[in-house]
């Protein structure tokens, strides 16, 4: 099966069907955060550098960072931006703009292989995105959609990536190079939408042999108790093809549900991973566990 391999200077990530599923930290981005957006539009990139150590050290594999702030130096301080969470961390990065010249700005400093974010099947967008992705070597997440917008077809949107996986060869970009978007609809509003994209995740395995990845918490936008509901669907969605996920680490619901389904998919061998993340020191169920908890209750009670 196709492996998407990314990197930093000194550690690769592998997206692949026979692999653990990867988490790409969804944190570094000032869409939704005016607090974080003031600051990188300042040039204060404190916060940056805390939730990319937060988000390592909560399990996620890869970061995407994001500089998309209005009326701001976008290039600049994206480029800044991955400068300093390289310098820090040793994860691979997805580099997140919609701005062409910051995506540019991005990878020209960037050590390693990275993942750009994004390109749809928009011809504009296919011949701007491509030939950077091809000139710096990286790999690319492609979004299902093109001039006509999102199709709730999902039949139609498998047919866009197809063309941009297609169009990406003829750039000389592998199809393990691309990993695709079956973009995600909130169940909210549109109640098949869960089983779209198992539709297209299923097709993206075994017709065109790609790896794929997704906003996973729109599927619950509008709905209580979001949490479970996007644990229910990145476990669902791992079983039908998905390979990777832009979502928050820090969530425990939804990082249990991965390693939940690493586990079912064979990817823990042995669940040493989930035992090691869940196993409770003090119930080990030995003889000796018991026993010391007994005298120290016993003493306490003198």
């Amino acid at each position: 099966m196709i492996r998407t391999t990314l990197s930093s200077a000194t550690r690769e990530t592998i997206i692949g069907f026979d692999d653990p599923f990867v988490i790409i930290g969804e944190r570094i981005n000032p869409t939704g955060r005016k607090l974080l957006a003031a600051e990188m539009a300042e040039g204060d990139y404190s916060r940056v550098q805390s939730d990319a150590l937060a988000q390592v050290a909560a399990g996620a594999q890869m970061l995407d960072v994001n500089a998309g702030i209005p009326l701001a130096d976008e290039p600049q301080i994206l480029a800044d931006c991955i400068q300093l969470v390289q310098s820090i961390t040793d994860v691979p990065l997805s580099i997140d703009s919609s701005i062409v010249a910051a995506l540019e700005a991005g990878l020209s400093v960037y050590q390693g292989k990275a993942l750009v974010n994004s390109v749809t099947g928009e011809e504009e967008r296919l011949e701007t995105v491509l030939p950077l992705v091809k000139k710096y070597g990286a790999a690319v997440v492609a979004i299902s959609n093109d001039e006509t917008g999102i199709s709730e077809d999902p039949d139609v949107r498998f047919s866009i990536a197809k063309k941009i996986v297609e169009r990406a060869e003829d750039h000389g970009i592998p199809r393990s190079n691309v990993i695709i978007d079956p973009l995600v609809m909130p169940v909210g509003a549109l109640g098949d939408a869960g089983r779209q994209v198992i539709h297209i995740l299923r097709k993206l395995r075994e017709e065109l042999k790609v790896n794929s990845t997704c906003g996973a918490s729109n599927f619950s936008f509008g709905l209580p108790n979001r949490h479970g509901m996007n644990s229910a669907f990145l476990s669902m969605m791992i079983g039908a093809g998905l390979t990777s996920a832009i979502t928050n680490p820090l969530h425990e619901p939804e990082m249990a549900g991965v390693m939940g389904a690493n586990v079912v998919m064979g990817h823990d061998p042995n669940c040493q991973a989930w035992i090691a993340k869940f196993r409770d020191p003090n119930v080990e169920g030995s003889r000796g566990s018991r026993e010391g908890r007994r005298r120290r209750s016993s003493t306490g009670n003198k």
